[in-house]
């Protein structure tokens, strides 16, 4: 989301002067925790404030509780132990010996360059070690642990201050290769900001980022004070704990041949589809936790929020980009839908797969037993080729950063989405050698019904979200209500869709939070409806902080930090200050994590609690003193406090770590000015909107900036500003104004017609209107003007009295 509140900004008054605007900084300006978290080796994109997310979460796991291990399993479920030990689960991290160097890796023949340094395997003693050499030395670093082993492993040695650090070298199993564990994972997207991160960024730090899907029962004992770890765990891998809860009363109770009542361990045979799935999402999602305390059982959005299609790992359609870690896809997949599967129809609880070889159709026998028993009839291909099995086409197979992975969504091959987006499709991914539109003529050739053509429209929907482009506004919106819609598209729209700041959204997710059905709709409604507190928002909000799910209740909270208490009614205070304090334990549950400082930080500010927001900011900065969000953020909180000067410090930082950083520029330009200094002001102005050309509020302020001396520059920034947001009257009102002043009537006419029809309440449009009229000495269409403006009964009753009193004087009363 675009920084679109400033330090200051420029408005234009109705008398046609110019006045600066101190900002509130409310959720549009990064006020919004959830949307500012990290993701393993994504670098955040500058202008979002709600770039990426953690793959993460799960329990930070209390070696209190009475868990025992799995090898306690063993004597009773010996069977069930001897699958798990060695599966992928099991060995989800295992200590670096001597006999998995022999038996599970290569040598590493040729030095790999990573920046300045060349980096080495060598293994001596039975030891591993990476080594560094570069313009100041060799290093060594110890290899400590393998994680993974399904694609490929990667390793942890161990830094200063207890931190477990993934190295800069991994092994790709199934090509016997070491390689670049960062380079791997760059997306190679001509519109992706995106490099390689170094491998000492704390997105790569284990104890941080990846501990809780790796290993068990672990407590990463943090010490803020000294920023230091020393982290525990009960065994490596994914143990049988993880999914049956503690076992320990279990354990001393039963034997093989009882089990007294009230001891068994969590079962999931009587779990439903749903909670299967939410069982095993923690591990497999793209997301951030909201607090650490998941158990089987539990429902996900109790526990956690999710990436949904705005996040640029997606293409528009939906298919993967980047790393997602299924659950997103698999929220989309009519099997899920159908209420009667989940993971373990096609899975084992070790993570094998059920279904293999001349068996592998057999996964969907349950809902699709005609197409399996004539497979070749439906699919087209051979029955003993690859693409006659059901998941050749329905969950094919891609590869980011050496890692393959199935697509979930279970949708048939959409070759007009590559066509459109670029995304990949089931045929060309076999087919390599042809291109999506011979696909194309297969698919339609075959299928007379033409599926793709709905999953096209709502890929073109997100796609020109994401790039700003509002003309399909109104289909967007009936989509977010209609009954066909799939959440994660819809959560998708309301997260990208607040940015067009249109006044006809607000109503739609006013009653999205109150009707649909989704948490993940609902809790995105809830966080894009903090820009917009008008009574009925708000009221829906505090209705919103007694929903039934954590996720929701938390976005609402969120959404009304600033909202002032005197107004909240007696009977939703309650409500609120209960879901205020499932913010703040949100916020305080990660706190080795900058972003949960950093989101503290927009909370505090959101409130006008400065000095605590200048706190938390600079708490992030300690951890992680490189995040220009950060910065930018606390140079607004030290503007708020009047420390003017060092606000400008502040941002000039900022842009020495990003030179480029539009929200840095932007505020900058807006101080400067506020000082006086239009030369520089307008430089940064500039600057902003030569990294952002879509950046409204930067071209709406340098309108007003050059209108005194370059007018007609001026009415073309205004113009840009009016059309990438439609949404705020400002902008088009403000055109309007320099477009009269500068001679142009008539366009100014055209441009208020406009502005009237999108925003009927906005009574100073018609004052405008009729004085452009008046000015032209067309009495006529003056008095109409004001006539409609007064008969449309929607005009704040301040505005309604002005327009009243100039009827009044042009009919001579």
């Amino acid at each position: 989301m675009v920084c679109v509140a400033g330090i200051t900004e420029l408005i234009l008054t109705s008398d046609g002067t110019v006045e600066f605007m101190t900002s509130k900084l409310a959720a549009r300006c990064g006020a919004s925790w959830s949307r500012l978290t990290a993701f393993l080796s994504i670098a955040a994109l500058a202008l979002v404030a709600a770039a990426v997310v953690v793959r993460g979460g799960g329990d930070d796991g209390n070696p209190a509780q009475d868990y025992e291990g799995s090898v306690s399993c063993k004597g009773c479920h010996e069977g069930f132990y001897d699958l798990w030990a060695p599966s992928h689960h099991g060995l989800a991290m295992q200590p670096f010996t001597p006999e998995f160097a022999q038996n599970e890796i290569g040598p590493l023949t040729d030095e790999i360059a990573i920046g300045d340094a060349y980096f080495g395997v060598e293994f001596r003693d039975g030891i591993g070690w990476v080594r560094e050499r570069g313009t100041d030395g060799v290093k060594e670093y110890r290899i400590e642990h393998a994680m993974g082993g399904k694609n490929v492993y990667f390793f942890l040695t161990e830094l200063e201050r207890g931190r477990l650090q993934v190295l800069p070298l991994a092994y790709d199993v199934r090509r016997q290769e070491w390689y670049n564990t960062t380079a791997s994972a760059v997306r190679h997207e001509a519109d992706l900001d995106d490099e390689a991160i170094d491998w000492r960024d704390p997105e790569l730090t284990f104890n941080t980022s990846c501990y809780t899907c790796h290993v068990s029962q672990l407590s990463t004992n943090y010490d803020l004070e000294t920023d230091t770890y020393n982290t525990v765990w009960l065994e490596p891998g994914i143990n049988c704990e993880t999914c049956h809860g503690p076992g320990g009363e279990h354990v001393r109770a039963c034997n093989e041949e009882s089990c007294p009542e009230g001891t068994a361990i969590i079962s999931n045979k009587d779990f439903t589809p749903q909670q299967i799935s939410d069982l095993c999402a923690p591990c497999h999602a793209k997301m951030w936790p909201i607090t650490q305390t998941f158990m089987p059982g539990d429902r996900y959005f109790d526990h956690y929020d999710l990436a949904a299609f705005e996040h640029p790992d997606f293409y528009p359609d939906g298919r993967d980009l980047g790393e997602n870690f299924t659950y997103t896809l698999w929220l989309t997949s009519p099997c899920l839908a159908s209420g009667e599967l989940d993971c373990l129809d096609c899975h084992t609880s070790s993570g094998r797969y059920l279904f293999t070889g001349s068996q592998a159709n057999d996964a969907c026998l349950p809902c699709h037993a005609e197409r399996v028993g004539n497979a070749p009839a439906h699919t087209h291909h051979a029955a003993d080729s690859p693409g006659n099995e059901c998941v050749a086409c329905h969950m094919p197979t891609t590869e980011f950063a050496r890692i393959r992975r199935s697509d979930h969504s279970m949708r048939p091959p959409t070759p007009s989405a590559t066509t459109a987006f670029g995304s990949p499709n089931a045929c060309n991914l076999c087919h390599d050698d042809e291109d999506a539109a011979w696909a194309d003529r297969w698919v339609r050739q075959w299928h007379t019904t033409d599926h793709q053509a709905p999953i096209l429209r709502r890929a073109q929907l997100v796609d020109d979200a994401r790039k700003r482009q509002w003309g399909r506004l109104p289909e967007m919106l009936e989509y977010l209500e209609s009954e066909r819609r799939d959440a994660i598209f819809a959560a998708a729209l309301i997260r990208l869709l607040e940015d067009s700041g249109d006044e006809r959204l607000w109503p739609v997710l006013v009653r999205l939070l109150q009707n649909d059905p989704a948490p993940i709709v609902r809790g995105s409604a809830a966080t894009s409806l903090g820009a917009y507190l008008t009574p009925e928002a708000s009221a829906a909000l505090l209705a919103a902080t007694r929903d039934d799910y954590r996720v929701v209740r938390i976005r609402a909270a969120e959404s009304l930090a600033a909202y002032p208490q005197e107004l909240v009614p007696a009977a939703e205070r309650r409500g609120l200050e209960l879901a205020f304090d499932e913010l703040l334990a949100a916020l305080r549950s990660r706190p080795d994590d900058y972003f949960t400082h950093y989101g503290l930080g927009n909370l505090h500010l959101g409130r006008g609690e400065l000095p605590q927001a200048l706190a938390a900011f600079e708490t992030a900065l300690r951890l992680r003193p490189d995040f220009v969000p950060t910065l930018v953020n606390m140079a607004m909180t030290q503007a708020q406090l009047g420390e003017t000067d060092a606000a400008e410090v502040t941002l000039r930082d900022a842009l020495e770590i990003e030179p480029t950083n539009a929200a840095a520029h932007f505020n900058l330009g807006l101080l400067l000015l506020e000082r006086g200094d239009a030369r520089q002001a307008e430089e940064h102005l500039r600057a902003a909107l030569e990294t952002a050309p879509r950046f409204p509020a930067a071209a709406f302020n340098l309108c007003v900036l050059l209108a005194e001396d370059r007018l007609d520059e001026a009415i073309e920034w205004c113009r840009r500003a009016a059309e990438l947001q439609p949404g705020d009257p400002r902008h088009a009102y403000t055109l309007a104004f320099y477009q009269n002043l500068g001679g142009d009537a008539p366009g100014a006419v055209r441009t208020l017609r406009g502005l009237i029809d999108r925003h009927p309440a906005y009574g100073d449009a018609f004052v405008l209107l009729g004085t452009v009229y008046e000015e032209m000495a067309d009495t006529v269409a003056a008095i109409a003007a004001y006539s409609q403006a007064l008969e449309s009964g929607v005009l704040a009753e301040p505005d309604r009295r002005v327009i009243e009193a100039r009827l009044l004087a042009l009919q001579g009363r």
